[in-house]
């Protein structure tokens, strides 16, 4: 073990939540994925299988990540945006269309769909981290700076929010505390946070999803519960609410054990959306109060790499990706337990999928690559702290 962690560098517990998690993740997927595997004829082994393979994959990402100089992901930041913007307009005109929502493209040669609000999520984070650390000392200046770093943001948000509401406003709040950090000025962030609203009823009530939005809305603040809504239907609008809710009840403190979730059979995305639920049910409150505490020590060693950070985009890149990855566990979550309209965001590293395992990979190399600086500065200042003239002396004891 001490030789894998050697070769492995940065915050070291940032490596083991990852490793932790990603097991975790291997266990609920194959206990989830059952009914799924019955509907398309196949065995839960392929499924797994395949979630395995797509997890090395993003460890190795991870690795390689971690590995380049941070400083490269400046420069890297103004190419995934070039990339990023025209790939969403491309996604909403001719992407993959599922429930009236285009959020995948088909990769050509090996088939395999891409959800782009995943690229154009680690883009934004790192282009504002590269222009909040640019140009810090005229971050006010309405010309120069507040309107290139907004425009970006709402561009962004509106061509994200069209077609993926709860991903765009997500992405939406990670700019705003990034701008709190930059230093902009609680008039302009009220101005960003006005346009944010008005472009968020734009969306919601013009939108090609304003149908599916505005039924999200009302049945979260729904607060009537007849009879017959005591047993979720499909056609009630809580339904996947109200099956997660009964799932995680049924947990109760220590959990049915692993691989006995019922709920699993009866959710529409147990192995993704409602990953959180089968995975409270099977391993109980306690359970699912380890998972949420692996999540608040992420956010806190990715808090502790800003601090230690002497360069401020450093500093923005750690905070801007661990506060996204932060606030898309906890509104997953929140949606499982009923404290949010159903979203359909993904458990970062535990739910099954492809592109946001890989993304969420990259970004945790990103922020371990600044954690791998922080280190070498301090040994290089630990050599220099070393007396030219001393001589050190090996003897026995």
């Amino acid at each position: 073990m001490d030789q894998i962690f050697s070769k492995l560098k940065g915050d070291k517990w940032i490596w083991i939540i990852v490793i932790v998690l990603s097991g975790w993740s291997l266990l609920a997927v194959y206990s989830s994925v059952g009914t799924l595997a019955y509907k398309e004829g196949k065995g839960t082994e392929l499924y797994l299988f395949k979630h395995f393979s797509i997890i090395v994959v993003g460890l190795l990402l991870m690795y390689l990540s971690h590995k380049l100089d941070y400083r490269y992901y400046a420069g890297i930041s103004k190419l995934l945006m070039i990339i990023a913007i025209p790939l969403l307009l491309f996604t909403l005109i001719g992407g993959n269309k599922v429930n009236d929502a285009s959020r995948w493209v088909t990769i050509p040669v090996i088939n395999q769909t891409f959800q782009t609000s995943d690229l154009a999520k680690l883009a934004l984070i790192t282009f504002l981290a590269r222009m909040l650390s640019r140009k810090a000392h005229e971050i006010k200046d309405l010309k120069k700076s507040f309107i290139p770093i907004m425009g970006t943001v709402c561009l962004v948000f509106v061509l994200i929010a069209w077609a993926n509401l709860s991903t765009a406003l997500m992405l939406f709040g990670t700019s705003v505390l990034l701008l709190l950090i930059g230093r902009v000025s609680f008039k302009q962030i009220g101005i960003v946070c006005i346009g944010g609203a008005f472009l968020l009823l734009l969306v919601i009530f013009i939108g090609p999803r304003r149908a599916t939005y505005i039924s999200r809305f009302e049945g979260f603040f729904k607060t009537e519960q007849t009879a017959q809504n005591a047993i979720p239907f499909q056609e009630d609008k809580n339904y996947q609410a109200n099956l997660a809710k009964m799932s995680i009840a049924s947990g109760e403190l220590f959990g049915k054990g692993a691989g006995n979730s019922v709920g699993r059979n009866l959710l529409p995305h147990p192995y993704s959306d409602f990953i959180f639920a089968v995975i409270v049910e099977e391993y109980g409150t306690i359970g699912g109060a380890m998972l949420l505490f692996l999540y608040v020590a992420l956010m806190y060693r990715c808090i502790r790499i800003v601090t230690l950070s002497p360069r401020a985009f450093g500093a923005f890149l750690a905070a801007g990706l661990g506060f996204s990855l932060t606030i898309q566990a906890l509104a997953n979550m929140a949606v499982a337990v009923g404290l949010g309209p159903v979203t359909g965001v993904p458990l970062p590293l535990v739910s099954m999928g492809g592109t946001s395992i890989l993304f969420t990979s990259v970004a945790l190399g990103i922020i371990l690559s600044v954690s791998r600086s922080i280190e070498e500065l301090k040994g290089k200042e630990e050599l220099n702290e070393v007396p030219k003239n001393s001589k050190v002396v090996v003897g026995t004891v």
